[in-house]
């Protein structure tokens, strides 16, 4: 017997999926994918960084509290650090010398720059169809990877994924709005109106390339970060949800 979720579930991405159908009054000639937690695994390593965290600091505050504290920190050094672990790693120190007042051993601080070296250094894993799909498309549409972070890191990863190739332009940007979409899909297509976002983050992937006149195509991901939750757009007719990257093609076709 099937779950009445699933059913549920099926409901909704089916009619995310017609009402991009229906958006799309002009072919899609560009597709932009976002990176992270999209076409490869990046949240779980943040993760397990920050059960790291915890424990190093378990002596000064309990878990709830220091993950507070870090996500304060996180959200107001965003302007400052960017996205990225770098700027992850430069919180967690904040933090440490907030929650300790000060008297954090030097210790705990290498053991965070440590985690942090680790992070940048992980083996890339891809996500289920990325390659595939990303190959299968750049065959007929123009493709972008369109992703956020630290330029270096981003670099590496995209080059160690081995999906480099079939990109016809990357653009690693400080930051996700309607605007950048629009310069990007303007730079490398004939505008947002014929061109489409995939991505795991509503807030940063699909709400402003729909913004920008797009069609935002959402890919859900088990662990998002707090500072990417957003609504989705469920009624708007250019947003659209698949369960994965494997349903793309057929969404596209």
């Amino acid at each position: 017997m099937v779950e009445p979720k699933y059913i549920c579930q099926q409901a909704i991405q089916k009619r995310g999926a017609r009402h991009a159908r229906e958006g799309m009054t002009r072919k899609v000639q560009t597709i932009g994918f976002d990176a992270d937690d999209t076409l490869w695994q990046n949240e779980t390593f943040f993760r397990l960084t920050q059960d790291r965290f915890a424990e190093l600091l378990s002596g000064y505050a309990d878990r709830d509290h220091l993950m507070d504290r870090l996500l304060a920190a996180e959200r107001r050094n965003l302007g400052a650090y960017g996205f990225g672990i770098k700027g992850f790693v430069l919180s967690m120190i904040e933090t440490a010398i907030e929650v300790t007042e000060r008297r954090v051993p030097a210790d705990v601080i290498a053991e965070l720059l440590a985690a942090g070296q680790d992070m940048l250094a992980h083996p890339i894993h891809l996500l289920p169809h990325a390659e595939e799909v990303v190959a299968r498309l750049s065959e007929s549409h123009r493709i972008v990877l369109v992703t956020k972070g630290d330029l270096l890191d981003q670099e590496r990863k995209l080059a160690q994924s081995g999906l480099g190739d079939f990109f016809h332009a990357v653009e690693i940007v400080s930051d996700k709005n309607a605007d950048t979409y629009a310069r990007v899909f303007a730079r490398h297509g004939a505008g947002p109106e014929s061109a489409m976002m995939v991505g795991n983050s509503l807030k940063s992937d699909v709400i402003p390339a729909i913004e920008a006149g797009a069609v935002g195509v959402y890919v859900p991901h088990d662990l998002t970060w707090a500072l990417e939750h957003a609504e989705p757009p469920r009624d708007h007719p250019r947003f659209a949800e698949i369960a994965d990257l494997g349903q793309l093609p057929a969404l596209i076709d």
